[in-house]
């Protein structure tokens, strides 16, 4: 098993195979494995709200042809020789039900940001993921400030940005879903530290 130094080089059939032998989740990008830092000792913040929001969208979509998926379902990016761990996504085509281990085609995807994955989930994952054509929307969701960024696939493929604070009500077009901003943050206490008032 790899310990959080060890990096592991294989083809991506081989980790697939290797992967079902181990006890943590391992991501894999274009030949290389990495272990998933953000799974091991997440916050309660980070598991409150990726709970609230699967939650939200599983109710949402029930009885129709789209699944919802936490973070224990694999995302192969095909163009990118990579498999992910989202946080929770989202998939509506038939061809993702035939693979039991990886999903391929999302419209949605979420990311629960952490201090330690803010910067890669906002930069490199978003550029891999924008790889995959049917993504409508990149969400980032930040427990600490109870923000959310919304990313869109515009008609001319071009990304626009969401933003959602505050009292806002969060819409998301690749679903038809909305949903008080005050849902995905139920139960979750602001971890910021408090201003001075002196």
């Amino acid at each position: 098993m790899s310990t959080p130094q060890t990096v592991l080089s294989m083809t991506a059939d081989e980790f697939l195979e290797w992967e079902q032998t181990q006890s943590e989740k391992h991501e894999y990008v274009d030949g290389f494995v990495y272990p998933v830092y953000a799974m091991v000792g997440a916050r309660d913040a980070h598991v409150t709200v990726a709970g609230n929001v699967f939650a939200e969208l599983l109710a949402h979509l029930r009885g129709g042809p789209c699944r919802v998926y936490i973070s224990d379902m694999k995302l192969r990016v095909d163009a990118a020789n990579v498999y992910f761990y989202p946080d929770v996504f989202v998939t509506c085509d038939a061809r993702d039900r035939s693979d039991p281990l990886a999903k391929r085609h999302p419209s949605l995807i979420v990311e629960v940001l952490s201090d330690s994955t803010a910067a890669y989930d906002r930069g490199e994952k978003f550029a891999l993921y924008r790889q995959v054509d049917s993504l409508q929307e990149y969400v980032l969701i930040d427990p600490l400030r109870f923000t959310v960024d919304c990313f869109r696939r515009d008609p001319s493929d071009h990304w626009v940005l969401y933003p959602f604070a505050g009292s806002d009500t969060l819409e998301l077009a690749s679903v038809g879903f909305k949903a008080p901003l005050a849902a995905l943050f139920e139960d979750v206490e602001s971890a910021l530290p408090v201003p001075n008032s002196d």
